[in-house]
């Protein structure tokens, strides 16, 4: 893989970074370019998408995605030297450097359906930047895309870029989990950096190091060959992944023996060849990486002759899914195996804490499978709002803010203790810090329940069960035996 012009100047060195664009302003563009803004007040950073209403947002009070500190330092750097903008082409055209950081959805329909990445906005991007940059720029993979992406991507620079333009492609996949974005930003364990093994490779592989060197540890950014940075970012996610369905398939088992998930999970801690991260029992993993990055790894695993790979991790997203399905037919079955028309709080919403983000949110599928039974729910998310929680669950009729079809119906109430009153179970789905908070007035919420009144914690937020159930409650808990 190599451009058809090198991007050099006269001393054949590629360009120190003055000017960055961002193509995409969602969930990794904006708050990755954000903190580059405000921590080299020197390098022009824009932000383009083609989305009017999420530029508006980024350019107002109320920012389209919400992260703890990520307002401050948007609102420090926009207009200094952060921008936002629907102008793509002018931001392309003025840039030394464009992180590619669009959506790349799992395939509905075609080849590859439910497993492949869509790359549609990866090809549509790359042919905008062919069109436009007349100079030539370093490229740079911010999207999650299968490995070898960027031969594709050269092949489309190659055919319809001016022949005095020349284009680096890089991989430099992001490692946020949504809820510490930007502190994962500010310290990060480690910045990939993946270029092809040639000199021009290599000088803007240095470029994009020397940007990130402005406050990151120097070890902390590792420089690699450019397809093992792209399969990087899905080999990471699938691990992950991979640590929370086997906790939850130990869970499974806890449950049937009188054993204790949390006791158990404890003494794995202890090993250092496992460590401490990713063993909790609950509901599954959710969000927008870990289920499609693994649908991409065996999708890749297919598409290389490799059948027994793609099983093996395929059945990590088949005991993800059955978790989800177990906690919501436990919830059933311990209800006196009726839910019809019985009032169920819903606390959580967010695929997990410190987020508005719904995708993948284990909670749809929970959700959806009360409503089946006939469940009514009362929903409550702190930074969910209705208008999303609507949309993952269904259209809504007659009100903005609820679905009523025959038997089944939803509400979103604007508290915790709101969506408990008259309420048959409480049931936990996202570890948000207000419901484990000692403010909780669990007496006034029992008192306002309706009896028998039950606790199903999906996200070991119960750090005291005996008192609860002292209060009234019968309290279940993912992977605690009873």
């Amino acid at each position: 893989m190599s451009p058809h012009v090198s991007y050099f100047d006269t001393d054949a060195e590629i360009r120190s970074v003055k000017n960055i664009c961002c193509i995409g302003a969602g969930y990794v563009g904006g708050p990755t370019c954000a903190v580059l803004a405000w921590k080299c007040p020197d390098i022009k950073v824009t932000i383009t998408d083609i989305a009017e209403d999420r530029i508006r947002a980024w350019n107002s009070d109320e920012l389209p995605i919400f992260e703890p500190g990520l307002d401050d330092i948007v609102k420090e750097a926009r207009g200094r030297n952060l921008f936002f903008t629907t102008d793509v082409d002018g931001s392309i055209e003025a840039a030394d450097l464009i992180f590619v950081s669009v959506n790349t959805p799992t395939k509905v329909a075609g080849i590859g359906a439910g497993l492949a990445a869509d790359l549609c906005y990866i090809e549509a991007a790359t042919r905008r930047i062919a069109t436009v940059s007349k100079r030539g720029a370093i490229i740079v993979e911010k999207s999650t895309v299968p490995c070898r992406t960027a031969e594709s991507m050269n092949q489309i620079l190659s055919a319809l870029s001016p022949s005095n333009a020349t284009f680096e492609i890089l991989s430099n996949p992001e490692f946020l989990a949504e809820g510490t974005a930007v502190e994962d930003l500010l310290d990060p364990a480690r910045v990939l950096i993946g270029s092809m093994p040639t000199t021009r490779g290599r000088l803007a592989q240095q470029r994009l190091a020397e940007v990130y060197s402005r406050w990151v540890r120097p070890e902390a950014i590792v420089t690699m060959g450019l397809w093992s940075s792209e399969l990087s970012k899905l080999a990471a996610n699938a691990l992950l992944a991979q640590r929370v369905s086997s906790i939850n398939a130990i869970a499974a088992i806890c449950e049937r023996t009188e054993a204790n998930v949390h006791e158990v999970s404890s003494a794995c801690r202890l090993d250092l060849r496992i460590g401490s991260k990713f063993l909790e029992a609950g509901i599954g993993f959710g969000g927008s990486c870990f289920q499609k990055d693994l649908q991409n790894l065996v999708y890749l695993s297919l598409s290389l002759g490799l059948p027994e790979v793609a099983e093996y991790w395929k059945q990590v997203l088949v005991m993800n899914a059955w978790t989800k399905q177990r906690f919501a037919r436990n919830i059933v079955q311990k209800m006196f195996s009726t839910i019809t028309a019985k009032h169920i709080a819903i606390l959580g919403f967010a695929f997990k804490a410190d987020t508005g983000d719904t995708r993948e949110a284990p909670a749809i599928d929970v959700c959806r499978d009360l409503l089946e039974d006939g469940a009514l729910l009362h929903i409550y998310d702190p930074k969910v709002s209705s208008s999303a929680i609507n949309r993952a669950l269904g259209p809504a009729k007659g009100s903005n803010v609820s679905f009523q079809s025959e038997q089944r119906a939803y509400t979103v109430e604007a508290s915790m203790q709101q969506a408990c009153v008259g309420a048959s179970a409480l049931v936990f789905l996202t570890k948000w810090a207000e419901f484990e908070s000692h403010a909780v007035d669990w007496k006034a919420i029992y008192a306002s329940m309706s009896k028998p009144a039950w606790i199903f914690d999906g996200r070991n937020i119960v750090k005291d069960p005996t008192a609860l159930k002292k209060l009234g409650f019968i309290v279940y808990q993912s992977g605690v035996g009873y």
